[in-house]
């Protein structure tokens, strides 16, 4: 039996294409040294935000930080090797906002609020928990949002941050900045494992890219804020890094298009 072909979330990706194949690159570097070190959890690497070994041990580690302590709401990417920082950020009493997979509903995020939970924070945290216990919100139910954490295939140490191509970090990112409910003070953090970290200046960017504040693995916690980390985009889309493709997959943002076309 041939082997299952990893995923792949960069077809509809967005960008000049030099920068496209320079990202993939870096992807494909990470997933390997992961695999050949033993240390992406099922079902394997390739094609994702790799579930690592010492998920939990990143997640104590964010946990201990300042920026953690004062966060009161979080916002988060719901994939498998951030489920700890989301169960501990329920434990903490935080409310999670977690998006649906892909944005592909009209009301794109599920809201945790740990004092209305029936479940424990680790059942309530994971993907199918979040279906069954947590309330659909549109963008406009979402509240201010104090940290922002965000899976990661690959993180700079100058805070540069490369996902699995789908673009859907950046661009829940950009939706909540435009909505106000992200501003300077919101502080952008990653968990990952130690061979996911790249030298500063390695990771390719595009317009829409997000940097991140905090890279936190099992070991230690990098802080990116200062000279070398790359600017935050401006608030709002970029709408030109959108294919037709994502736009139509996107029922949020098919309607923000819509809107944009009518004339005044």
């Amino acid at each position: 039996m041939a082997a299952r072909r990893a995923p792949r979330h960069d077809h509809d990706a967005g960008g000049p294409a030099e920068i496209l194949a320079a990202k993939a690159a870096v992807r494909d570097e990470v997933w390997a040294a992961m695999r050949a070190a033993g240390v992406a959890r099922f079902p394997g690497a390739e094609g994702r935000i790799p579930n690592f070994t010492g998920a939990e041990a990143a997640a104590e580690r964010l946990r201990g930080t300042p920026e953690w302590q004062a966060a009161r709401t979080v916002k988060a990417n719901p994939d498998s090797p951030q489920l700890p920082v989301r169960q501990r950020a329920l434990q903490d009493g935080k409310t999670v906002y977690m998006a649906v997979p892909r944005l592909a509903e009209d009301e794109p995020f599920f809201a945790l609020d740990p004092d209305h939970l029936s479940v424990p924070p680790r059942a309530a945290a994971s993907i199918s928990g979040a279906a069954r216990h947590a309330r659909k919100v549109s963008l406009a139910e979402v509240e201010p949002v104090d940290l922002v954490v965000m899976g990661s295939v690959a993180a700079g140490q100058d805070g540069a941050r490369l996902g699995k191509g789908g673009g859907f970090a950046d661009l829940e990112f950009a939706l909540a900045s435009a909505a106000g409910l992200i501003g300077p003070a919101t502080v952008t953090v990653t968990t990952v494992h130690e061979l996911q970290v790249r030298p500063a200046g390695s990771i390719p960017l595009t317009a829409h890219d997000v940097p991140v504040d905090l890279v936190v693995t099992p070991e230690r916690v990098i802080d990116c804020r200062g000279a070398g980390r790359p600017e935050r985009p401006a608030a709002g889309l970029v709408w030109a890094d959108l294919t037709g493709e994502k736009i139509a997959a996107i029922p949020l943002l098919a309607a923000l298009s819509q809107a944009r076309s009518r004339p005044e």
